[in-house]
């Protein structure tokens, strides 16, 4: 009862558990901490001067599909944002991402892309001020094409921390701007 294994599975089961309460501990002051500095709720985020884009494209690379074309959009922008408070003692990095939100052909369903992002690791780099910042991504729709469609552009962010899940969230303004009827190139 009292072997060599017995005795190393007890010191490893004891080890283990203190090691998952620590984790749990950890996780929990993380999440306490962003909460009460209300990082879900962040208000300091400028999102301006957006210019969209669109052009047609017959390439397989741009989405085509059997030749017919396939319409393109890119935006520049304006962001003015201070991420500082997503940073604590647990944060490893912050993936930040600008996204556009529009409505679907169907009926309620909202299309969502993504035209620019950035890893940022320090809290010294997390104030952000981009003027005629360009798209990182040239998008397509799923569908046939933007035309005329209305989209809201959030910034949104993922707190990637040393110990605990992911956490994500986005900031609480946003910008508007409308897909170009016709097509530049």
């Amino acid at each position: 009862m009292f072997n060599l294994a017995t005795r190393v599975q007890s010191a490893t089961n004891q080890v283990l558990t203190s090691a998952s309460v620590l984790a749990g501990a950890v996780i929990l002051l993380t999440l306490l901490q962003l909460y009460f500095a209300d990082v879900w709720n962040i208000s300091t985020t400028s999102i301006s001067n957006i210019d969209a884009k669109s052009s047609i494209k017959y390439s397989f690379q741009y989405g085509s599909v059997n030749r017919k074309p396939k319409e393109n959009a890119k935006i520049t922008f304006d962001l003015e944002t201070d991420l500082s408070d997503l940073f604590n003692w647990n944060t490893k990095q912050v993936f930040v991402y600008l996204t556009a939100e529009y409505p679907g052909k169907s009926l309620g369903s909202l299309n969502k892309v993504t035209f620019w992002d950035r890893i940022i690791e320090d809290k010294k780099d997390a104030k952000l001020s981009l003027k005629g910042q360009r798209g990182k991504y040239s998008v397509w729709d799923v569908e046939k094409g933007f035309r005329g469609r209305n989209a809201t552009v959030k910034l949104e962010w993922n707190i990637q921390p040393h110990i605990g899940p992911l956490i994500f969230g986005e900031t609480s303004k946003t910008g508007f701007f409308e897909f170009p009827s016709g097509t530049n190139q």
